[in-house]
């Protein structure tokens, strides 16, 4: 069994739920355990992650939040460069899944974020979790 890290910037709490749920179930259905830690916004996320992934407890990560589109610049540094860092961990080796919702509203990440909708944060605990199968098989 291996543990997750579920790493959720919780600008957003009632859409994290959801996808905190989704995320949860999944890793729960594939055998494994995990933790959660929360940080501010989506901008923290690659440091929370590369920190803990420090103390070696961790085989995969779940990065979760949501941007909103507001009426500045601010949304596409936001979403740019969470997933530009989020990328650079996962090609340095980190089993990582991004469910980083950027959406232009909060009725898009309702639907995206629902486990009985899009279920995204599910999709990106399956995705952190194929890649952890993955660096085991080519042993990374």
């Amino acid at each position: 069994m291996a543990t997750i890290l579920i790493a959720e910037a919780r600008f957003y709490p009632h859409l994290n739920d959801m996808l905190l749920a989704g995320a949860r179930k999944a890793i729960e259905a594939a055998g494994h355990s995990h933790e959660t830690i929360a940080v501010p916004g989506a901008l923290e996320l690659p440091a929370a992650i590369s920190l803990a992934a420090k103390s070696g407890r961790f085989c995969a990560f779940v990065a979760l939040g949501v941007v909103i589109r507001g009426q500045t610049y601010h949304f596409e540094i936001v979403s740019e460069e969470s997933a530009r860092a989020l990328m650079d961990l996962t090609l340095a080796g980190f089993a990582i899944g991004n469910g980083v919702l950027t959406v232009e509203n909060e009725s898009q990440a309702i639907e995206r974020a629902d486990p009985g909708q899009g279920d995204k944060g599910g999709h990106a605990a399956r995705a952190a979790l194929a890649l952890h199968e993955l660096r085991e098989k080519y042993g990374a």
